[in-house]
């Protein structure tokens, strides 16, 4: 996977649980249970902003890309059959 939500690692930081979250933000506790666990495919924009106003952080704390390491990575990844 090339793109990382690093949401676990912010809460844990801020000590927050993910129950926390999803009150102030609103969003459903099973879609932030996602997010945490890294198992959604897509992500709701409004939700990163969201959880980004409500963190008090920038879209890069939580959203990080990580190039493959070679190119047959490159290539299993975008073969999903």
């Amino acid at each position: 996977m090339a793109i990382r939500i690093m949401l676990s690692r912010k809460l844990g930081e801020l000590r927050w649980t993910q129950a926390d979250l999803a009150r102030r933000t609103g969003i459903r506790a099973s879609t932030i249970n996602d997010m945490y666990h890294e198992l959604c495919e897509r992500v709701n924009l409004e939700y990163l902003d969201r959880i980004c106003n409500v963190l008090n952080c920038d879209l890069t704390e939580l959203l990080v890309y990580e190039p493959p390491k070679d190119k047959d990575e490159i290539i299993k990844t975008y073969r999903k059959s």
